[in-house]
């Protein structure tokens, strides 16, 4: 509830701003067959504080891989090898035990910041990582719901914001950047997309 923003329509019932696009990964484990590898990106709003590493629109971008014998180990490697195609190959992640309601375990994982080489920035607060995502395993009552057999089958979920990850591919200092239509900052991209 403290993520959730409401729009008043005058009406008795207020409409509701998506948080995450985890709803189409259930709409799809209800109605695709087994197995599953879904991403499901999607423009999400969230009641937070607007700073240079976080804000209230963001486009996010959620997977999900549902088969038999997947573990956390598939994860973590999975997490691994996207870190390091998309900041470089000498990337590292570090996960911390987290608590997401539909998945367990979980986790959020951060990477090594690219922006300051671990020295210590702005973006990462002095810590030299940044927090990139969430994720964790499906947890086996979310299979069971959705008509999946857990004793069969597992999975991993993740979601991540585009934004955050753009800001550390690109080294932008300040997330708001993406927001101001400034078309100084964004001419800058404009070789980036033919890449």
């Amino acid at each position: 509830m403290q993520d959730t923003f409401f729009v008043s329509t005058g009406h008795l019932n207020p409409l509701l701003l998506r948080t995450h696009t985890s709803s189409v990964q259930v709409r799809t484990m209800e109605s695709q067959p087994l197995p599953i590898r879904v991403v499901c990106p999607g423009r999400v709003f969230r009641n937070e504080a607007i700073s240079a590493r976080a804000h209230c629109i963001f486009h996010q971008v959620e997977g999900l891989y549902i088969d038999k014998d997947v573990t956390f180990a598939d994860l973590k490697q999975a997490i691994l090898l996207f870190a390091r195609e998309m900041f470089g190959p000498d990337t590292q992640i570090r996960m911390r035990p987290s608590y997401f309601p539909f998945t367990e375990p979980s986790a959020e994982v951060d990477v090594s910041c690219n922006i300051c080489k671990g020295k210590g920035c702005n973006i990462c607060k002095g810590t030299g990582w940044l927090e990139i995502m969430g994720c964790g395993m499906v947890d086996p009552n979310v299979l069971k719901a959705s008509g999946i057999d857990p004793s069969q089958y597992s999975g991993f979920a993740f979601g991540m914001g585009v934004e955050r990850i753009a800001m550390l591919k690109w080294q932008v200092n300040d997330l708001r950047h993406y927001f101001e239509n400034d078309m100084r900052f964004l001419s800058e991209f404009a070789t980036a997309t033919e890449v």
